[in-house]
């Protein structure tokens, strides 16, 4: 589905996957292989009308097995050309049409109210905007797929390669996946966005008082930060400073500390060569253990396997 803001690298991305599962399949489906046939559809910018600009076997157009909202900067990028290519894709829905999105284009597959009372992912820079806009739909963005069977909804700006996998397990099966994997150089057992989603505390939330604590704790993590501290440089009561950084941050002050202790292990992890007690001691952990399993429970992946996955040369794993 082409729109206004779409990233045709996704596009484009996709149809050489699936071109190359195709080849895959050939070799492996025996007389009859299983084939995808590629169509690329969009909305005349000047008259509206849909069309298809892009079709691998012309000849043989029917109504299509799967749809893709693919992703985009532009946040919510519903436009008057788009509604035509929003209503067709509910009405192809209504038929049994698997409706697909990545990142942004989670906007557009949420204005077509399939997502309500249901979970869906978007780009986890996103998912604040995405629940405030649709509070009926329960924003998951530590997945980075989430298939409801009629409708899969992928995460970042890269996981069109995820949901290509994903999509061609489905209809070609898990043989034709895994070799179309490893040709790609991806993991076919999937990733979570929380192995790459920066903690991006709200700044921008208008309480002086709470901000000037935020701050504080920033250059503060290696110190054991209590709530009295925080409350008495917020020269607030600790009741009052409770509520009032709760309502700012969307977090209790414990939960933010713990947070900004993982995001500053995280660098640690990704560019030093610290052991794991050095770095749980510099991020204010005097437990290793306890450190091991925090770092765990926020990231989904133990301190020294994402060390392994995303630090930079060599690295120790102690």
């Amino acid at each position: 589905m082409l729109y206004s803001g779409a990233k045709l690298s996704a596009v484009h991305g996709l149809t050489d996957l699936f071109l190359v599962a195709n080849g895959f399949s050939a070799e492996q489906g025996g007389e009859y292989p299983g084939e995808l046939q590629i169509s690329h559809w969009g909305a005349d910018k000047e008259t509206a009308r849909l069309e298809c600009v892009f079709e691998t076997h012309p000849n043989q157009q029917s109504q299509p097995d799967c749809l893709i909202f693919p992703p985009t900067l532009e946040i919510d990028p519903k436009t008057e050309v788009t509604d035509n290519l929003l209503a067709w894709a509910k009405a192809q829905h209504a038929s049994g049409t698997l409706l697909c999105s990545v990142c942004g284009g989670a906007f557009l597959l949420a204005h077509l109210g399939l997502l309500n009372g249901r979970s869906a992912t978007t780009h986890w820079s996103y998912s604040e905007l995405l629940a405030t806009r649709f509070p009926e739909i329960c924003v998951d963005t530590d997945q980075l797929i989430i298939d409801l069977g009629d409708v899969v909804t992928a995460g970042g700006m890269m996981a069109w390669l995820d949901l290509g996998l994903r999509l061609v397990d489905r209809y070609l099966g898990p043989v034709v996946m895994m070799r179309t994997a490893q040709f790609f150089l991806a993991d076919p057992a999937g990733r979570q966005q929380r192995f790459y989603a920066n903690f991006s505390p709200p700044l921008h939330h208008g309480d002086a008082a709470v901000l000037k604590v935020q701050l504080w704790l920033q250059a503060l993590t290696s110190e054991q930060m209590t709530v009295d501290k925080m409350a008495a440089k917020a020269k607030l009561g600790q009741r009052t400073f409770l509520r009032r950084f709760q309502k700012a941050t969307g977090l209790t002050p414990t939960e933010y500390v713990q947070h900004l202790k993982v995001q500053k292990a995280r660098e640690l992890l990704e560019f030093t060569t610290l052991s794991m007690k050095e770095i749980s001691w510099k991020v204010g952990y005097e437990d290793v253990g306890f450190f091991r399993k925090t770092f765990q429970k926020f990231i989904g992946l133990p301190p020294v396997d994402y060390r392994r996955r995303f630090g930079t040369g060599d690295r120790m794993t102690n």
